[in-house]
């Protein structure tokens, strides 16, 4: 069997939704901090954490990073 014969016959990998660059709204867990939420750019994607594909976000207004779960974020509109 060749490569592309197994290539063809493994279910489609699933990807990352969001791209860097992208604005997206970030809804926190209840466990974390409520007033998290709100738009973020997508500054990096990280692997899965076996669920979920996550994401490194950043706030404008926050000198910092989050990291949140594809579950966690919508495109803005």
């Amino acid at each position: 069997m060749t490569v592309a014969q197994v290539t063809a016959l493994a279910p489609a990998l699933k990807t990352h939704k969001y791209r860097v660059g992208q604005t997206v709204f970030y809804t926190s867990s209840p466990i974390s901090r409520p007033g998290a939420s709100g738009s973020y750019q997508v500054v990096r994607l990280l692997p899965s954490d076996g669920d979920d594909y996550q994401y490194r976000i950043k706030n404008p207004g926050e000198a910092f990073e989050r990291v949140a779960k594809e579950s966690q974020l919508e495109l803005e509109h």
